[in-house]
């Protein structure tokens, strides 16, 4: 049997770094690029338009985002916000997308290209006007607004940006070790503290305003602005390895399932050094309130790159370092899903379609739909097909069933035998 294979969505003309999906206008963004040297690989932010197609979920892209020199690196969504990590700088968007009345030409000052077409993005720190771009009766509009740099170390790169749960904030972190979070649009300054020594991996707000940090110091803390109300203590309450420091590569909120009063904690370890025979990487989930361990259980000697969460809080989305791309069920920890080297290449990030707004129409009869994106410029679409389950009641009838049946066979087997 040959080796499983994930369906190729999309494929950009760069690197992919970074992902987000806003179903209820059915897109998909994806970005990256070659950076600021002069490789001939452009940067750029694609919108791409989801569908079903024939049965089967399709993508087609509806705008290109220029972003001149600038790599986005990573992303995060609010509403029709994107907050975009490029370099040392956050830059903000504001994406627009609705139908055409009748028909109207496309905008003329742009590309050359066949295709969407778009004016040249400008510097982050300026006002750039809106760009339109219109396909198939879509018309999609896009603006940069504010602009801030958010980290300052020697090479400073900010490498994780996330919103808060009513949008209004968004926090920062990069190669400095610092904690920021500004206000949303203005992108005013509302906090700054040290958090770790050397780089933060990843960020993760809660609904209650705490703040989850994990760092490069093998450090995860639990942040209530800027005083620090616990740490995480992994190692100290599962599997020590005494020669194999793991450090917190992950972090993630999740709803509880039909308890959406609470929460979930999900992380990833993996061991901060790379070895010849590798250890295990490790998936965790933590109560969200008290923040000790619920359970820990080994996830693939494959080194994981990046987490995702489904929004009902029921699936995990995994990507590791050598390309391959899994879910798990988040209750027990459970492995649904597994692809090889789907990517061949690191997997840069993971996200899953949302069940509300247009998620169910795409999804279909698949019980989740999860994508990824890697250096290999691909996007790739990952199914889950619907775990078919039998009633508890019918369980039951067919027990019935099946001993008055035993029964009638014994007794005409054996007359008397009752």
């Amino acid at each position: 049997m040959g080796r499983r294979r994930a369906p190729e969505l999309y494929r950009a003309p760069f690197p992919l770094y970074a992902l987000q999906v806003d179903a209820g206008a059915g897109l998909l963004i994806a970005a990256g690029g070659g950076g600021a040297a002069k490789t001939g690989i452009k940067n750029g932010v694609h919108f791409l338009r989801l569908e079903r197609i024939h049965g089967r979920l399709s993508a087609s892209l509806l705008h290109t985002h220029d972003t001149e020199t600038r790599a986005t690196m990573n992303l995060a969504l609010a509403g029709d916000i994107l907050a975009a990590g490029q370099d040392a700088h956050c830059q903000l968007l504001r994406f627009q997308t609705h139908q055409q009345q009748g028909s109207s030409k496309a905008e003329k000052a742009g590309s050359k290209d066949q295709g969407p077409r778009q004016r040249k993005g400008a510097a982050p720190a300026e006002q750039k006007p809106a760009v339109e771009t219109q396909r198939e009766g879509v018309e999609l509009r896009v603006e940069n607004l504010q602009a801030v740099q958010t980290d300052f170390s020697t090479e400073p790169l900010q490498k994780v940006v996330c919103f808060s749960h009513d949008n209004t904030l968004l926090a920062t972190g990069g190669t400095d070790g610092y904690i920021r979070v500004w206000k949303v649009p203005s992108l005013k300054k509302v906090l700054e503290f040290k958090a770790h020594e050397g780089d933060i991996e990843d960020l993760a707000l809660g609904p209650d305003g705490k703040l989850v940090s994990v760092g490069w110091d093998l450090k995860a803390s639990v942040w209530q602005k800027d005083q620090l109300v616990t740490q995480l203590h992994w190692q100290e309450n599962g599997p020590t390895f005494s020669n194999t420091p793991y450090r917190y590569q992950a972090c993630r909120f999740g709803q509880v399932p039909d308890q959406p009063t609470r929460l979930r904690l999900f992380t990833v370890q993996i061991p901060h050094k790379r070895l010849r025979q590798p250890p295990p990487c490790y998936l965790t989930a933590w109560d969200g309130s008290t923040f000790l361990p619920l359970q820990t259980k080994p996830c693939g000697h494959e080194v994981i790159s990046c987490l995702s969460v489904s929004e009902s809080g029921t699936f995990l989305g995994l990507g590791t370092v050598t390309g391959s791309v899994a879910i798990y069920i988040a209750f027990s920890l459970q492995r649904l899903y597994y692809v090889r080297e789907a990517h061949g290449i690191v997997v840069t990030d993971v996200a899953f379609l949302p069940e509300k707004g247009r998620g169910p129409e795409l999804l279909g009869t698949h019980e989740t739909a999860l994508f990824s994106v890697a250096v290999d410029s691909r996007c790739q679409l990952h199914l889950l097909p619907s775990r078919r389950s039998v009633p508890v009641w019918l369980l039951l009838l067919l027990c019935v069933g099946l001993i008055v049946v035993t029964i009638l066979l014994l007794q005409s087997a054996f007359p008397g035998f009752l």
